[in-house]
């Protein structure tokens, strides 16, 4: 039998277990089922592609990016919740 090392964050490792162990698995068992299906579908066993965000998120993105589009400075938190809700 051959050993399967390796290195991820921290983080995700922890995500991950507790996820897995929420389904009755332990990630080793999670990771062999992947492989298998990976070898059973002769590829990655789901579709590997960019997400399309929609258009207002990506205008959001661009806007935030370059400083476009912005309200603010609030003097309270007060002012800033009260133009997050305007229309």
């Amino acid at each position: 039998m051959a050993t399967l090392q390796i290195r991820i964050d921290d983080t995700l490792k922890s995500e991950a277990d507790a996820l897995f162990a929420s389904l009755g698995l332990d990630t080793t068992t999670a990771v062999r089922i992947f492989l298998n299906a990976a070898v059973e579908n002769a590829g990655i066993p789901f579709s590997v592609q960019h997400r399309a965000l929609p258009a207002s998120l990506q205008e959001a993105i661009y806007d935030s990016r370059y400083r476009k589009n912005l309200n603010g400075p609030y003097d309270t938190a007060e002012a800033a919740v009260s133009s997050m809700l305007e229309e």
